[in-house]
């Protein structure tokens, strides 16, 4: 959780208190000026101390920018809730509940709630585009997450499907099961046609070429066969390695439930892993902007 010190400092700096937070989220939503919705007049708004709102110069008519975003129902300070997001682009594997608890003295159920909404915000955030593409590849593999895998008590482990563009982005799902009929509407879904795919050797694979026309060549794990000229699913297996790092050492255990919001946390730092800088500018300006007139 160590930062540096000058990025802590840059971001003081820029936040020192609640009202530029407020600020920042009402020129990002709404700009310096806008027409009002009350009096329709070109207006200038300013803010109310008593409140999060700011009011129209000509009638009074006051808007709320935190309406529509992860903050709108919260009494928590806005400036935690852009420190922990700050501190969530700035975390290599994550920012447990616990350690939000701590820093800002606020109760556990806060404290988690607030990470939770970031994590869905980062999903919002990143989106899920389509990978992939002719002449490009697109590594996909599954893997199992959490629970626990004894022959007493069965396996409860979560299953997650990964497809992640040959250095570029990567999309997750939490899937029900390994099956073709969960991994095949997933991966047409999220890859786009032309693309080649490599994979292990797992049957549910088999289907993308024989009913949905992709080329997929696969690498036979089985066999202790890992790479194969250029097909190979290092890269995928490398985004697990950092999954299970961060669930493992940071957040120990997450449930079925919340997995997929966890997992767009480690996507959003993944597809911005070559641009860090802007995973906290993204997070501050991508809020939904409020047509006005």
């Amino acid at each position: 959780m160590a930062q540096k010190t000058s990025k802590i400092r840059e971001f003081q700096a820029r936040f020192p208190d609640e009202d530029s937070c407020l600020n920042h989220l009402m020129r990002t939503r709404y700009g310096e000026r806008l027409t009002c919705m009350g009096c329709h007049k070109e207006a200038t708004y300013y803010r109310v101390k008593t409140r999060r709102c700011f009011t129209c110069e000509h009638c009074g008519y006051q808007v709320y920018p935190t309406a529509g975003t992860p903050f709108e129902k919260t009494r928590t300070s806005l400036r935690d809730w852009f420190y922990v997001m700050f501190l969530f682009c700035s975390s290599r594997n994550g920012v447990a509940a616990k350690e939000v608890q701590r820093q800002l003295g606020v109760t556990y159920k806060t404290a988690w709630r607030m990470c939770n909404l970031i994590r869905k915000y980062m999903g919002y955030v990143d989106g899920d585009f389509p990978i992939g593409g002719p002449g490009k590849i697109v590594e996909a593999d599954e893997t199992f997450i959490g629970g626990k895998d004894t022959q007493e008590e069965g396996d409860d482990k979560s299953v997650v499907l990964g497809m992640v563009e040959r250095g570029g982005d990567v999309v997750t799902r939490h899937i029900q099961d390994r099956s073709a009929r969960n991994i095949a509407p997933n991966v047409t879904k999220f890859v786009k046609p032309g693309t080649r795919i490599h994979t292990d050797d797992w049957k549910g694979y088999q289907v993308l070429t024989e009913r949905h026309g992709y080329e997929v060549e696969t690498v036979n794990h089985s066999a202790k066969e890992y790479v194969r000229g250029d097909v190979h699913t290092n890269s995928i297996e490398g985004f697990w390695a950092n999954v299970k790092r961060g669930i493992n050492g940071t957040y120990v255990w997450v449930s079925k439930k919340h997995l997929q919001t966890y997992l767009h946390e480690f996507e959003y730092r993944h597809n911005l892993r070559q641009q860090p800088a802007l995973m906290f500018e993204l997070l501050l300006q991508a809020f939904p902007k409020v047509r006005v007139g």
